[in-house]
């Protein structure tokens, strides 16, 4: 868990561009894999922006699907009402292929959709001349880095200049994103993980009893930052602050989710900077989780409201750094966000990471 990928249980993975940069998280991994040509494609689990920030920060792209496109059976289960699995690629078409292959209904899953799978790649290379492309002022404040902000601008022109209209609105219901966010997705992670115990699932301690063998086996088999998540979901659950915390974040994400239902009604996708900064430097943030979890600003909203993104590469920094943007798109209309992702990509040329 976490934005960083440097609290894997297995080690601490770099960024292609940059050795000493984190690759994003919390499917680092997967990004970078794809990123250094270690694979054409890769699968990564999203439940905060776990699969386009570290696209941004690696340089790929990847898109996040609409909750319930793509079974989520044999995933191990963070937030359950977020989380979605998608492909990380090299380019949109790429991720429209895999998509083809991995949406379906599945009935070993309760939450999986059962609506037609389109042909992905259907609308791809079409024009986005006549295509509405809001662009939310909260999303471009000055907490966003100026280089990220004025590559995204451009990005935005670019499409402009293809023939789509650029629409001016806002989500204020943004402010509350962060707060909203980790108290539902670590309320659902202290439940789903309650289940790891060292007897029916997951890493087995050691211990005479049965509650040394619990604590040995959640001791050992849970890294810092998902005990820390643990306990802060299981605090937002007690009796007393059940009300207080976990009940108000449902009635946020209702409010989000209307927010971006009016965004819908004036435009057919949403672009926003996929993170507020390219990718820091590795350790920068670790005497500070908080800051870890606020750079996920850009992309929660979209797991709340249960909506399509994708994060394709639109710039880079002075220092070689890739840069990000993302489309949204209404519930299951991926076919959209791929055609929008795709038309800038044919304008774009990307920079391969030096290894």
């Amino acid at each position: 868990m976490g934005g960083s990928t440097q609290t894997s249980a297995f080690a601490k993975t770099k960024n292609p561009y940059d050795l000493e940069r984190v690759p994003g998280g919390s499917s680092g991994g997967s990004a970078a894999a794809v990123s250094a040509s270690f694979a054409p494609a890769a699968l990564g689990s999203d439940t905060g922006g776990s699969i386009r920030q570290p696209s941004s920060f690696c340089g790929v792209t990847g898109i996040k699907p609409t909750y319930g496109r793509v079974s989520r059976y044999g995933l191990v289960a963070f937030a359950s009402s977020l989380d979605q699995i998608g492909p990380i690629c090299a380019d949109a078409r790429d991720c429209a292929i895999m998509l083809n292959a991995i949406c379906a209904h599945d009935q070993h899953d309760a939450t999986s959709a059962r609506v037609p799978v389109p042909d992905f790649t259907e609308k791809l290379g079409q024009s986005v001349s006549g295509m509405k492309v809001a662009m939310p002022k909260e999303f471009y404040s000055d907490d966003i880095d100026n280089d990220v902000k004025a590559a995204v601008t451009a990005a935005a022109k670019v499409l402009e200049s293809q023939g789509a209209k650029l629409v001016e609105c806002s989500i204020p219901g943004l402010k509350y994103a962060i707060p909203a966010y980790y108290l539902i997705a670590c309320a659902e992670a202290a439940s789903n993980l309650s289940r790891f115990d060292g007897i029916k699932y997951g890493f087995r301690g050691e211990g005479r009893t049965f509650e040394e063998l619990i604590r040995d086996s959640r001791s050992k088999g849970f890294g810092e930052e998902v005990k820390r998540r643990i306990l802060l979901g299981n605090y937002a659950l007690s009796s007393g602050y059940y009300d207080a915390y976990y009940k108000k974040a449902l009635a946020l994400k209702q409010e989000i989710i209307k927010e971006y239902n009016d965004v819908f009604d004036i435009a057919d996708v949403i672009l926003t900077p996929t993170a507020p900064t390219p990718a820091y430097k590795i350790g920068a943030q670790d005497s500070d989780p908080v800051k870890m979890y606020l750079a996920d600003i850009c992309t929660v909203t979209v797991n709340i409201a249960s909506l399509p993104g994708i994060s394709t590469t639109c710039g880079y920094t002075k220092d070689g750094l890739p840069i990000g943007m993302s489309v949204i798109g209404r519930r299951f209309d991926e076919q959209t966000i791929l055609q929008c992702a795709d038309a800038f990509e044919q304008t774009f040329a990307p920079t391969a990471p030096v290894l």
